[in-house]
């Protein structure tokens, strides 16, 4: 269903990113594993490559995404509101530099 609603490899492994800002993040890759096979999409292919930043780097888009950020909210008594306002904007903005640096650094074409 993911490779068909969506056009290419590198919007998809965005959205995975996008998503383990709610859910976490090793049943997301191991899941991705799964619907992608390494027969299908070889080890070296730099869609793992994405797929490894965009997981790891997607969960601070939301404070709850990541373990560092619940561990935040208890010591800092940090509220989830107070972030998503003021904080996941930005982390958000950073996470899409991040991609567009990956971009840059391996030439490749987003949107194929």
């Amino acid at each position: 269903w993911l490779s068909v609603s969506l056009p290419s490899k590198s919007i998809l492994a965005g959205a995975i990113g996008l998503a383990s800002a709610v859910i976490d993040n090793v049943p997301l890759v191991a899941a991705t594993m799964g619907m992608y096979s390494t027969t299908l999409i070889p080890v070296n292919d730099l869609f793992w490559q994405l797929i490894a930043f965009c997981a790891g780097t997607g969960g601070s888009c939301l404070i709850i995404g990541s373990a560092a950020g619940v561990a935040y909210m208890g010591m800092e008594k940090v509220e989830f509101g107070w972030y998503s306002k003021r904080i996941s904007f930005y982390a958000l903005l950073g996470y899409l530099a991040g991609m567009a640096a990956y971009f840059a650094i391996r030439s490749v074409v987003v949107f194929v």
